[in-house]
């Protein structure tokens, strides 16, 4: 039976108890290491409960198993259910263990900090990642925390900050590095950071194990970048990679399920197959549905799992 299929309980169980035990070293890697190369990648399939902030934390849990995600993104903005100051020591306690229960890994927390700012404003930045670090740990004491988050600004001000973008990175990855940490950053189709290349460029300046990146090709496919180009771009520093699909232009564009608009997803698995990704690959509903008032977060999260778990099978079995 290939790893990827999952046709009885069991399968699956000992499939999930390998990414345990590989987050019990750390936070997953994207390129597998020498000893691993003749290893396939296990490119762990997750949802973001950014998808499902409706649903009490402990039932998104229980959906997202009960489907068969591997994984979860934990959103931790400010008004959302698992933001560090809404969850008590008691509260931290209960998600780690229904992630256990669950057999669910804690693939990151999803953040949303805009990088120009000074001040005070800077400074709550740094706060919140130090606050984001303490419940990854408190949630997943034996992985590094991963955090991913977008910076904000509009595309027309990217040469405007670039430089300052540059200079708040050095201080976020000061203190990514100061608590063992990552920090994955994500070009938005939308943002100042915009462009596979230009993402790819500002952690090489940076040049910090703790600063990486995020790749999302659906940002890229509204810029008219083919898939294959934007991952080369991004490839040997993506650590975390979310999924969607959308349409339209930059300026008028509407985000998308997986499966429901061009991406071929079955061709992303073989380019991080080939690459040795072998990080989380993780839903991400964006908030055009989610405010939708007919969205439904359980139907969403079944309608995506089907496109990815059969891409990844065809991927790695080299169809």
């Amino acid at each position: 039976m290939s790893i990827m299929q999952f046709n009885d309980s069991a399968s699956r169980r000992q499939f999930l108890k390998s990414l345990w035990s590989a987050a019990a070293v750390g936070c997953i890697p994207a390129v597998s290491t020498s000893r691993a190369e003749e290893l396939p990648p296990r490119l762990p399939i997750g949802f973001s409960l950014y998808g499902m902030k409706t649903l009490p934390v402990a039932e998104a849990l229980k959906v997202c198993s009960d489907i068969g995600y591997e994984c979860v993104e934990l959103s931790v903005m400010a008004d959302w259910p698992c933001a560090p100051e809404a969850l008590s020591a008691e509260k931290r306690r209960d998600i780690r263990q229904q992630l256990q229960d669950r057999q669910l890994e804690l693939a990151a927390l999803m953040e949303n900090l805009p990088l120009a700012v000074d001040g005070d404003k800077h400074r709550n930045n740094l706060d919140r990642f130090k606050r984001a670090f303490e419940l990854s740990r408190d949630l997943a004491p034996n992985q590094s925390p991963l955090i991913e988050t977008i910076l904000g600004g509009s595309p027309d001000k990217w040469s405007m900050l670039k430089e300052r973008f540059v200079e708040r990175l050095r201080d976020w990855a000061a203190v990514a590095a100061e608590h063992k940490a990552i920090i994955t950053i994500k070009a938005h189709v939308a943002g100042a950071l915009h462009l596979p290349q230009n993402a790819a460029e500002l952690v090489r300046t940076i040049n910090s194990p703790a600063l990486q990146l995020a790749f999302d090709q659906s940002h890229f496919q509204l810029r008219d970048v083919p898939l294959a180009d934007a991952w080369k771009a991004m490839a040997e520093r993506t650590r975390f990679i979310h999924v969607k699909d959308g349409r339209g232009k930059p300026e008028a564009f509407q985000f998308l399920l997986p499966g429901d608009g061009t991406i071929d997803y079955v061709e992303l698995f073989r380019l991080l197959k080939s690459s040795r990704y072998s990080g989380p690959v993780v839903v991400e509903v964006s908030g055009q549905l989610s405010s939708k008032p007919d969205y439904d977060p359980i139907a969403a999260a079944k309608k995506c799992w089907p496109v990815l778990r059969d891409a990844r099978q065809k991927a790695l079995a080299g169809s």
